[in-house]
């Protein structure tokens, strides 16, 4: 894969300490975000980037699970999936100011199967899809009218959606509760074009499927776009330009990747981390900014500082919320 030389700036816009696991990341219509920290049970909250903040991270709330993706299903009204119990919660951040107590429902407790609740998206109006890396699938979340309740069911299943077989590569969220090597991870909703696509990490590929505008069922089988990309993680995706950005979150870096199979090889990059820069340790998850010009410019990505081993890097940093301009 090719390593671009003119390399994307990063800023480094919040910290949190070493060993905290930043798993996943939402940016809110006013430029402020919400991050999921694994391992701590938490989720927390982070300013709007500006050369005059005072103001550092905030702590929203302490959950039962380990929370992991945050989806916006209407203007401030967050879902969050979590593993140990698998479940989802919704968080009504209308009318919040940081330190005040938050407004959380448990929307959903998923059967005990579904251990590995992991990446999601809105992929319509009241319909989350989320990835269980541990049981190979996505499931559809349908809520009821007022979001306060929903329904599951598995909306597809498919073999590049595998989790690793080898138990020696299970991975230890905490010290009680691990995983297979993750399957699916990542999913995102491509709008324009009516397909889904998803990151497996056992089978190191990106994928994608053909949706139903109506159903919003899968209308077609999965097919592969990228192969090869070593532990891939999740990504965002930028429809205008036809690319994926996607992380790999052991590795430390950042893919480029062309959302179409078809097109040339030679198109696909690393564009953070060849060599490596300590500042993107651990990505995981990767959200767009919300100002103007931000979509396809401006993203958001989330960091472990190192913290999940192997580390290559061999150094652990403070976890981290990146801003990169492209």
């Amino acid at each position: 894969m090719t390593v671009i030389n003119d390399q994307p700036k990063l800023t480094t816009v919040a910290t949190l300490p070493e060993h905290y696991f930043l798993e996943n990341i939402v940016v809110r219509v006013d430029g402020s975000m919400l991050v999921t920290a694994l391992n701590r049970r938490e989720l927390w909250w982070v300013p709007a980037p500006a050369d005059d903040a005072t103001i550092g991270p905030v702590m929203v709330d302490r959950m039962e699970g380990l929370p992991m993706s945050i989806v916006e299903a209407e203007p401030d009204v967050f879902y969050v999936s979590s593993m140990a119990p698998a479940a989802l919660d919704r968080f009504d951040l209308r009318g919040w100011v940081p330190g005040a107590p938050v407004n959380r429902t448990r929307v959903l407790t998923f059967e005990s199967h579904a251990a590995g609740l992991n990446g999601s998206c809105l992929l319509a109006p009241g319909v989350i899809l989320i990835a269980d890396c541990a049981a190979g699938l996505i499931w559809r979340v349908d809520l009821t009218e007022d979001g306060l309740a929903g329904t599951a069911k598995v909306w597809l299943r498919h073999e590049s959606m595998a989790p690793g077989t080898d138990p020696e590569r299970a991975v230890h969220l905490t010290q009680t509760f691990s995983i297979p090597y993750p399957g699916v991870n990542g999913v995102r909703a491509a709008e324009k074009s009516h397909r889904v696509y998803y990151t497996g990490s056992w089978e190191q590929v990106l994928a994608r499927v053909a949706v139903d505008p109506v159903t919003h069922e899968p209308a077609s089988d999965p097919e592969v776009v990228a192969k090869g990309i070593h532990a891939v993680d999740d990504f965002c995706i930028d429809e205008n330009a036809g690319v994926a950005y996607i992380t790999t979150h052991i590795d430390n870096t950042l893919h480029r990747v062309p959302l179409d199979p078809a097109a040339p090889a030679a198109e696909a990059a690393v564009v953070v981390g060849d060599p490596i820069d300590h500042r993107f340790l651990g990505p995981s998850s990767a959200a767009w900014g919300r100002a103007p010009g931000d979509y396809g410019r401006v993203a958001y990505f989330s960091t472990d500082g190192g913290h999940t081993p192997p580390n290559p890097a061999g150094i652990i940093k403070p976890a981290s919320v990146v801003r990169i301009e492209f």
